[in-house]
């Protein structure tokens, strides 16, 4: 049977038009349900900014606030700044824990300076706290959630969510996947000789994580470390020329002082961005799964993170650790990102 031209150019325009939907539907599919735990802190907000500037793969649900880098009532102050900086006050900001589990709180005011943000003024926002608790939200978020479908985003130490799983630990059902700025194996710590901030502020917290079972991704120091600023870098986030783009340039040539000069680097790392970036393009990473504990022992190394990187244990592998990044991609994909806000 033969076809007549019109008849095969409206056939051609279905096959397009089948085309284009489809992968719409896989686009939408793709795009990730996102809590943000987080302890603003200058890598914090870069982060923080970074994630509600690409609304297109991110549904961000909430962001939740821990203490760590400053108190609680700061980290809290500063998530909400974030979220008026980028125009997104739509998203609610809960307070959690005021401390970690266990331990004395410690703070790091020497890297991020007395109010969590150094090289920009703080003020208080327009728009408050959410009600109700964050350990609460993660409780009843994740209880009511389908099944795997909420991915958390840990940028500080894991206080939140290890007291929601420990209240109650069938909140898991709900969760895809855990991806944590923190730890150290390679690289060495940066507050101890073997541990990093956010495992050593907390490490009762990153245990109960890591024994939930739930599917855990770790951005250590091994790879945050590769991927520096650089004056060309920050030069071009300089040149978006928008309040965002200021706001983060004057955090960073800041915040990246002190490492530079502690570690006799060429740049700083921005640790807590590492996460988003990977949850936006994780072609820009490698790394493998391992198996990895914990130790809260009181000692030297507490705090630190064990990766058994080549499996002499033959234990089960909990965790994929990266090791590697591409830091010019990276860049690249934060600075295409600040443009797109005010």
């Amino acid at each position: 049977m033969q076809c007549s031209l019109p008849t095969l150019k409206n056939l051609f325009r279905s096959v397009l038009l089948l085309s284009a939907l489809t992968a719409a539907s896989a686009q939408a599919a793709e795009k990730i349900d996102l809590i943000i735990d987080t302890d603003p802190g200058a890598d914090d907000v870069v982060a923080l900014l970074f994630a509600m500037a690409s609304p297109d793969e991110l549904n961000i649900r909430a962001l939740t606030t821990v203490a760590g880098n400053v108190r609680l009532d700061k980290t809290s102050r500063n998530a909400r700044l974030a979220r008026e900086w980028a125009g997104r006050e739509e998203i609610p900001v809960y307070a959690g824990a005021p401390a970690p589990l266990l331990r004395k709180p410690i703070y790091a005011e020497n890297i991020h300076g007395k109010e969590g943000i150094s090289g920009v003024t703080v003020h208080e926002p327009k728009k408050g706290l959410a009600d109700g608790n964050a350990v609460d939200y993660l409780i009843k978020t994740l209880s009511t959630a389908k099944p795997h479908s909420i991915t958390i985003a840990m940028l500080g130490p894991q206080t939140n969510l290890a007291l929601a799983l420990t209240q109650a630990p069938e909140i898991t059902q709900g969760i895809k996947e855990v991806v944590v700025m923190g730890g150290a194996h390679f690289n060495g710590g940066n507050i101890t000789p073997v541990a990093e901030f956010n495992l050593f502020a907390d490490p009762v917290a990153a245990e109960i994580v890591l024994k939930s079972g739930v599917k855990l991704t770790y951005l250590p120091l091994d790879v945050t470390h590769k991927v520096l600023t650089s004056e060309a870098r920050l030069k071009k986030i300089a040149d978006i020329k928008n309040n965002a783009s200021k706001v983060v340039g004057d955090i960073l040539n800041e915040y990246v002082k002190g490492d530079m000069e502690h570690y006799g680097i060429p740049g700083g790392p921005v640790h807590d961005a590492t996460v988003i970036a990977y949850l936006l393009k994780p072609s820009l990473f490698s790394g493998r799964q391992a198996n990895m504990v914990v130790d809260s022992r009181e000692g030297p190394t507490f705090g630190q993170t064990i990766v058994d990187w080549y499996d002499g244990l033959k234990q089960d592998k909990n965790v994929f650790w990266v090791e590697n990044g591409d830091a010019q991609g990276f860049f690249d994909l934060l600075t295409e990102r600040l443009a797109r806000l005010k």
